[in-house]
């Protein structure tokens, strides 16, 4: 009995944390940064077969990450008259990823300068049967998320 109580109490966290995920959780406003999106399973037992990525108002220079077995397309956001034109999301399609193993999705890009503000990377898993959309923002009249999506602090640049 003690041991399905403490595989329990173990195993409790990994299921609140399992899904779309940054590799990191901060990084320098106004610099060059990695994002590594960690996707460590399909939906509900589903293979992932397409992930696509939100990126964020004033991310710019976005470069994506080629993956065997994988097409990456992006789309840009509509530019105002005489503004370049920029990445507004990313999608990898191919696979498909067996829901029993992880995979990492790169996007390279420029971040911000806005030390101190919270920037979100919205994400839709879809899976050969069914979808996940990790989209879900703070809010703080609706506590707790059930499908956050991943989430990056720009700080200030070490002194």
């Amino acid at each position: 009995m003690r041991f399905w109580l403490v595989s329990a109490v173990f195993l409790a966290p990994a299921i609140a944390y399992a899904h779309v995920t940054l590799e990191t959780g901060q990084a320098v406003a106004d610099s060059y940064y990695k994002a590594v999106m960690r996707v460590p399973h399909g939906c509900q037992g589903s293979p992932t077969r397409r992930i696509q990525v939100r990126i964020p108002e004033g991310v710019s220079s976005v470069k994506m990450q080629a993956k065997p077995g994988w097409r990456v397309s992006a789309v840009n956001r509509k530019a105002g008259e005489g503004e370049v034109p920029q990445v507004g999301e990313v999608t990898w399609t191919g696979g498909p990823l067996p829901d029993n193993q992880f995979e990492e999705f790169a996007i390279f890009m420029k971040l911000p300068d806005r030390p101190g503000e919270t920037i979100y990377f919205p994400v839709v898993q879809d899976c050969i049967k069914g979808t996940t959309r990790w989209n879900e923002m703070p809010d703080p009249n609706k506590p707790g998320l059930k499908e956050p999506a991943p989430a990056l602090r720009l700080i200030k640049k070490p002194q």
